[in-house]
């Protein structure tokens, strides 16, 4: 049952003393960032740079950055989101903390993995009052380090059994089974623990099979290879641009790949600033990945993206974006911009595209086979963009069409106010379903056929 009540929790339980110099400066932000994109506004992009040959706007730096971000509600009882003609949406789990990815087990068993990112020490204002923006959204706050089990035991939809699957975590993400082992992608590095089938906790250290370096972009999503001999894992940058150095950056930006086997890990890709989710298009059997693209040259530049992912590629960053366009806020290196790789879809400026799972056709009624992607959404441009789950349609291992909403009313008309807001998502144990995290309603949400 979704309990009708704004959570209060992660993002809210600082000290009283920092909580209220973060209520000021988010107050005084919204105030701030309310002229600025009142400004922008009037100049915003009439188009959206989104499919295989988009529309990108000439870059503009800002200066002082966008910052604009509903504030954090949840879902009253009774309100779901919206979905096409021909589908229905339920809350599969709902009471969750923060919920952001989502593995389902070969019983049918759904796991969850509850994690914030934390609030840490800011250089300048501007620094200060985007951490202040997110506390106020929940984007930032405590972290709940655990993974939660859900098992639907009588198959109506919605889980009746709730167990904590592991805890005391550093902020876990990604998920992953393989020949009794179970893989979780902490910030800092991976760690496998023995599983044995239908266990509904793990216990133990666990191995640690390679370490990251934490801070900045958090998430450590995980994908095993299709014959489970390899593991992939995102690592972002941990920042915007490379602002703190380039040394600051080695080991980021990038998908490494992990031979189980022998233990040996390596950078699969570069230049990626911020890969998240990942999955096997079948018909290639290429690796894809949704990008988060660098912040502070305008609503649509660039475009955050869906591409497939070379062995060995480099897409762009710091230096460049879209292939070959130069970001000048950056020291150039003109031998690796020359190698850069323009990406196969655009996904809009700033949609914060997180989640990803490919989807065979029969799934849902009246969709084929293609990407499903969860659109975190915008902070930082005078239109919000994303919040919603979208579906790219593929044909011959290609994007082949327009995106679809699959859902959406995760934001109030006047964009003040946020339900929700769409993380991981997977094939549900049914094989005919969608499940999609939502880490403001604290929400598993089913998508099946009405």
């Amino acid at each position: 049952m979704i309990t009708g009540q704004a959570r209060g929790g992660a993002g809210f339980d600082l000290p009283p003393p920092e909580r209220l110099v973060m209520n000021i400066l988010a107050k005084a932000t919204a105030l701030v960032g309310g002229t600025m994109v009142a400004m922008r506004r009037m100049n915003a992009p009439k188009t959206k740079a989104f499919g295989a040959a988009p529309d990108i706007p000439e870059a503009k730096s800002q200066g002082i950055m966008t910052l604009k971000m509903p504030k954090a509600t949840g879902w009253e009882r009774g309100h779901v989101p919206s979905c096409p003609l021909g589908l229905k949406v339920n809350a599969f789990a709902a009471g969750l903390e923060h919920p952001r990815w989502i593995e389902v087990l070969p019983n049918g068993d759904v796991l969850v993995s509850e994690a914030c990112q934390m609030p840490r020490p800011t250089k300048g204002l501007m620094a200060a009052a985007a951490q202040a923006t997110m506390i106020e959204a929940r984007a930032v706050g405590a972290s709940a380090n655990r993974i939660t089990l859900w098992r639907d035991s009588d198959g109506d939809g919605v889980a009746d059994l709730r167990e904590t699957f592991l805890e005391n975590q550093n902020q876990p993400f990604g998920m992953a089974l393989a020949e009794g082992r179970f893989y979780v992608g902490n910030t800092d590095g991976i760690v496998a623990f023995d599983y044995e089938d239908g266990a509904t906790s793990l216990t133990g250290e666990g191995e640690t099979l390679v370490t990251f370096k934490s801070v900045g972009h958090w998430t450590r999503s995980l994908l095993l290879s299709p014959d489970k001999s390899k593991l992939y894992a995102g690592v972002g940058s941990l920042s915007n641009i490379g602002e703190d150095g380039m040394e600051a950056e080695e080991g980021r930006a990038a998908i490494y790949e992990l031979d189980l086997a022998s233990g040996q890990s390596r950078m699969f890709a570069t230049g990626l600033r911020n890969a998240v989710g990942m999955a096997w298009e079948p018909v290639t059997g290429a690796l894809w990945t949704v990008v988060n693209e660098r912040d502070g040259l305008g609503d649509e530049t660039p475009p955050d993206y869906l591409t497939s992912v070379q062995d060995g590629g480099f897409y762009g960053w710091p230096y460049s974006y879209w292939g070959g366009t130069v970001d000048d806020r950056v020291e150039q290196d003109a031998a690796m911009v020359a190698t850069a790789i323009t990406p196969d879809y655009a996904l809009g400026g700033h949609t914060a595209s997180l989640g990803l799972c490919w989807m065979p056709k029969g799934t849902l009624p009246g969709f084929g086979d293609g990407m499903v992607i969860g659109q975190h959404g915008s902070w930082n441009r005078s239109t919000l963009s994303g919040y919603k789950l979208i579906f790219i349609p593929f044909a011959d291992g290609k994007p082949s069409g327009p995106a679809r909403d699959l859902l959406w009313g995760f934001l109030s008309e006047d964009e003040k106010l946020a339900y929700g807001r769409p993380v991981g998502v997977t094939i549900g144990p049914d094989g005919k379903s969608l499940l999609m995290a939502d880490d403001v309603g604290d929400v598993i949400w089913r998508v099946t056929g009405a």
